[in-house]
């Protein structure tokens, strides 16, 4: 008896992951920020849609004084990709936390 010739079998395609929503894309970036880095994020203060995924603008305490209002505090932005991957990030600003903006 001849021996049947195996077919491949159809292959499915596995739907595209969903890129992350904007909360989930700043926790990813607040997480894979602070293990990089010495310091732990204090909030999210941005999170912009780009064509390669998302920049978050992530706040972190970076040295702790007493009073409070003179600690200094850095805004790191944080590039994360349509998985939520962190593809890069840089600190940007450093100041006071008393300190004002300038307008």
């Amino acid at each position: 008896m001849a021996e049947r010739e195996r077919r491949p079998s159809p292959t499915k395609t596995s739907p595209r992951p969903r890129p992350p929503r904007p909360e989930e894309a700043a926790r990813h970036a607040c997480e894979q920020l602070a293990s990089l880095i010495v310091h732990e994020p204090e909030g999210v203060c941005g999170v912009t849609r780009n064509e390669d995924g998302w920049v978050v603008s992530v706040d972190v305490l970076e040295v702790a004084r007493i009073p409070d209002t003179t600690s200094l505090l850095a805004t790191y932005e944080v590039h994360i990709d349509q998985r939520g991957e962190l593809q890069e990030y840089r600190r940007v600003r450093r100041y006071r936390r008393g300190a004002a903006d300038d307008c």
